[in-house]
């Protein structure tokens, strides 16, 4: 099971916002998207950052409330991790266990392909484990 049968399910539309958005526009986009992450990226659409909802409220308790009128490149993270569609739940679990974020871009040929959450990938988990459960049961009924 791979990255791009998550993409299929949910589509590969990804929230992105440029470098100079102020952090009270990403809070709102945030919002009202009803998302926990945003994709930064430069002019030429290539991935330069990313910005969680748990960035913002590091952000705020560090440095107060007027940090929302700086751009969104002050404080987001630089060194973004990301998969392509071809890695498998397994892998990308890993991933995100390892690093601690419930968030991963999805990028093919260097361009931004879609994103996936720690909620997608464990809900096709699931699904996985509820079909071999169901193959098993069959396997046992009919032997």
């Amino acid at each position: 099971m791979t990255v791009a049968s998550i993409l299929t399910d949910k589509g590969r539309e990804v929230v992105t916002a440029g470098t100079d958005t102020s952090l009270s526009a990403i809070v709102e986009t945030l919002s009202e998207r009803k998302i926990g992450a945003i994709v930064v990226t430069d002019e030429d659409g290539k991935v330069c950052g990313i910005i969680s909802e748990r960035d913002v409220v590091r952000e705020i308790a560090e440095r107060g409330v007027e940090t929302l009128d700086q751009p969104v490149s002050t404080c987001m993270t630089r060194k973004v991790v990301s998969c392509g569609e071809n890695d498998t739940i397994n892998h990308v679990m890993t991933l995100m266990t390892r690093h601690r974020f419930r968030h991963l871009p999805v990028v093919s040929g260097g361009r931004l392909t879609g994103i996936i959450s720690i909620g997608d990938v464990v809900k096709r988990r699931m699904e996985q484990i509820e079909r071999d459960a169901e193959e098993l049961r069959n396997y046992i009924a009919t032997a």
